[in-house]
């Protein structure tokens, strides 16, 4: 395992170096990073209108909805705007439910004190919503046909793709804009999960999510999602409704079923 060298008369041994240690924080053995492309599921074939071309494409069209070029352009735009308004809605609950723990989200809304008329708030909500998402459809169908403002004239966005106008919406970009649209959608498909299950939550146990948590931790083997319902073609054992048929607001009466409500006794 030596060699030997012989110098201007004198005898040295060189030892085999020794080997290179793996880099701090990476793994020597058994591991490879994946190269493909990232699928729903692993081995699959996904469809041909699927081409990963798309942000968070990951291959999931199991009933071809999307087959339709003008209507996989739709699907994304809706997929897009519900999940930016879940992330909003989840966190708001969130916070909500931290900084006021006495106030069920899903009564906040008519415990609010307004020295308005709600009446002339939704008059005004419907009005400026639908010129919005009016605006936002002619930008779908017809890409920069809305980039000027129509009142502001000096106004204008630069030319996007439909559903990330940029310009004065993105005044800051905190990293790369590809990785950021990646994120943004896997959040805001989780986002929309959450809501969901913060919504049939409430209906059933009548609290918030973070109450709901609290109460899971304390018993984690009574209060769980089978222990408050299950629903099979041979057996039901659903929950009783925890949220009242309808509130009033300002003297008018809002209805606030719950959802598949058929499923309630």
């Amino acid at each position: 395992g030596q060699t030997t060298m012989r110098r201007a008369g004198t005898k040295k041994v060189a030892k085999k170096a020794a080997p290179k240690k793996a880099a701090s924080g990476t793994k020597a053995v058994g591991y490879r990073k994946f190269e493909g492309r990232g699928l729903w599921l692993p081995d699959i074939d996904p469809p041909s209108w699927l081409d990963g071309s798309m942000v968070g494409d990951r291959g999931f069209d199991p009933l071809g909805l999307g087959a339709d070029p003008e209507n996989l352009k739709w699907f994304r735009e809706a997929e897009l705007q519900h999940a930016r308004w879940a992330m909003a809605a989840t966190a708001g609950i969130l916070v909500q439910e931290v900084v006021k723990p006495d106030v069920f989200f899903y009564e906040a809304a008519v415990k609010a004190n307004l020295p308005f008329n709600i009446l002339g708030l939704v008059a005004f909500q419907a009005f400026a919503m639908h010129y919005v998402e009016i605006r936002r459809w002619r930008d779908l169908v017809a890409p920069g046909s809305v980039n000027q403002d129509p009142v502001f004239t000096n106004n204008s966005i630069p030319d996007h793709e439909p559903g990330y106008p940029g310009g004065i919406f993105a005044p800051f970009v905190p990293g790369d804009i590809n990785e950021l649209k990646v994120k943004e959608i896997k959040n805001g498909r989780l986002a929309m999960l959450a809501f969901v299950g913060f919504v049939m939550a409430a209906q059933v146990t009548g609290k918030g999510p973070l109450a709901n948590l609290a109460d899971h931790i304390a018993d984690p083997w009574t209060n769980t999602i089978y222990a408050k319902g299950i629903v099979t073609p041979f057996f039901q054992s659903a929950p009783s409704c925890a949220i009242p048929p309808s509130v009033t607001f300002q003297g008018i009466e809002i209805p606030t079923p719950c959802f598949l409500e058929g499923l309630w006794p």
